[in-house]
């Protein structure tokens, strides 16, 4: 494999990290095709969010992959515990991948986000928390994280939309790898979403959710891209099982 860029010197890969890319990239190439657009829209070297619709367990390899390929090295958002489990919490750890304690009050639930974004690092959340649940897989009603930690930073947020990793892997429920024929992973990435209006208003619970709306509408645009269609005018709302209108969201 070629020597990998760095443009973002922030993500300071270790040799565990390297390793599992040395691993996972090649594979990937080897038994997938990678559509992949929007580079350019990748920030110059500093902190950055990307934010990405989350349709399967393999899209983490797709986006992973793009990241790692244009220079930046992603750092992904795990729950707490996931440190704790043997042998994933050490290689996690050696990574760089960043705990979030769930049960840490208020603002404390993204702490360690707050400082790997201040020494510039890229950091990767999937805004609705989990997989699709949507029977569309269309992005489902974001949480508020992402929208918190760029108003509090004032770093950049990319919107990523993906088609096609559930080809390999399912959608929400698992399936083993299914890698022939060959499949193709549509990735979009856009340019930095607009987040002036809301500056200041970190502690106005309006304006964080409309802020998100607008996060989860740029990621929509990627998605559409990816995806070569129109998204619902509705949203899927994984805590009651009930569409509802963006426009209400916004």
């Amino acid at each position: 494999m070629p020597l990998l860029p760095l443009t973002n010197p922030g993500d300071s890969p270790g040799p565990v990290f390297k390793l599992g890319v040395g691993t996972l990239l090649p594979t990937a190439r080897l038994l997938t095709r990678f559509d992949h657009h929007g580079a350019e829209n990748l920030p110059a070297p500093g902190g950055a969010l990307i934010v990405a619709n989350h349709i399967s367990n393999f899209d983490p390899v797709v986006l992973g992959s793009f990241l790692v390929m244009n220079g930046r090295w992603p750092h992904w958002l795990a729950k707490k515990e996931i440190f704790d489990v043997p042998v994933i919490g050490w290689v996690a750890r050696h990574a760089d991948q960043i705990p979030v304690n769930r049960k840490a009050p208020g603002p404390e639930i993204l702490a360690h986000a707050r400082r790997a974004l201040a020494r510039g690092m890229t950091l990767v959340m999937y805004p609705e928390g989990t997989i699709t649940g949507d029977p569309l897989h269309w992005p489902m009603v974001g949480h508020t994280g992402a929208a918190r930690l760029a108003l509090e930073t004032g770093a950049p947020v990319i919107p990523v939309g993906q088609w096609g990793p559930h080809e390999v892997m399912g959608f929400k429920t698992m399936t083993f790898p299914r890698v022939f024929p060959r499949r193709t992973m549509h990735l979009h990435c856009g340019p930095a979403v607009d987040l002036t209006e809301f500056r200041g208003g970190i502690h106005d619970q309006q304006s964080v959710r409309r802020a998100t709306e607008k996060i989860m509408e740029a990621i929509d645009a990627q998605t559409e891209l990816a995806r070569g269609e129109s998204a619902p005018d509705t949203r899927y709302d994984i805590r009651t099982g009930q569409r509802v209108a963006k426009a209400s969201l916004s």
